[in-house]
């Protein structure tokens, strides 16, 4: 038995493995609570947009217990979030009703 074909098959493997990792997006359908806007070590990079958004986000005075529903805090978060207008981890669009993953 060679071990090339093995030795081929970890390369491989390992090539593609940080690409995979990168491409991934956030559950979006977890993202809901309490929301911090942060400048510096966010748990998620996010960008607004008009159209073709990952989450639907509406923001909430109280219980924010469905998915995209965001209640703004300064303090305790459950998520921290930087807006950024390139790379983001996943695209926003806030909405008066019907919050969630599109």
């Amino acid at each position: 038995m060679s071990i090339r074909p093995l030795i081929a098959a970890l390369m491989l493997g390992l090539t593609l493995a940080p690409m995979t990792l990168a491409d991934a997006k956030p559950d979006v359908s977890t993202i809901k609570g309490r929301i911090q806007i942060v400048d510096s070590f966010p748990d998620y990079k996010v960008k607004i947009v008009d159209s073709f958004a990952d989450l639907h986000v509406q923001v909430v005075e109280h219980f924010p217990d469905d998915a995209g529903q965001w209640q703004m805090v300064e303090s305790f978060p459950d998520h921290k979030i930087q807006f950024v207008d390139s790379f983001p981890d996943f695209t926003i669009k806030y909405v008066e009703h019907f919050p969630g993953p599109q």
